[in-house]
């Protein structure tokens, strides 16, 4: 058993990343044995993800707020406490708040020793952001 402190500060999501105001609370980190990073992600009214992608997919749990979801070439979901979302390995896409709502999601990711988690792209445009709902 491993035991790990909560002694890690909440660290402000990088402009490179991120569009807006995101702030980033760390559950897991991989290790030479553990393969998972593991994120709690809180996002403020407007805030986004760049376009991404992870070699082996992300998974995404809303514990709070009114988000919002897209990969590449599909509609923009509307996401709500206790809605969990699957990216595929190297499926393009990003995540964030509603534009009047702040969002928080777990975010959980495998990274194999020596890869990057995620490649970044550009920032999701206005235009993009509010393109069209799915709220199904």
């Amino acid at each position: 058993m491993q035991l790990f402190r909560n002694d890690r500060q909440t660290a402000r999501g990088p402009a490179e990343w991120f569009t807006g105001a995101v702030f980033v609370d760390a559950v897991a980190s991989p290790t030479d044995d553990q393969h998972v990073n593991a994120s709690n992600v809180h996002f403020t009214p407007g805030a986004r993800t760049a376009w991404h992608a992870h070699p082996h997919g992300q998974t995404i749990w809303v514990t709070q707020g009114v988000g919002l979801v897209q990969r590449r070439g599909g509609t923009v979901e509307v996401v709500r406490p206790g809605d969990r979302v699957f990216f595929g390995p190297d499926e393009d896409h990003w995540h964030g708040a509603a534009s009047d709502r702040l969002m928080t999601h777990l975010s959980m990711v495998e990274v194999q020793p020596g890869e990057d988690a995620a490649t970044w792209g550009d920032h999701v445009t206005d235009d993009e952001y509010t393109s069209p709902v799915s709220d199904t």
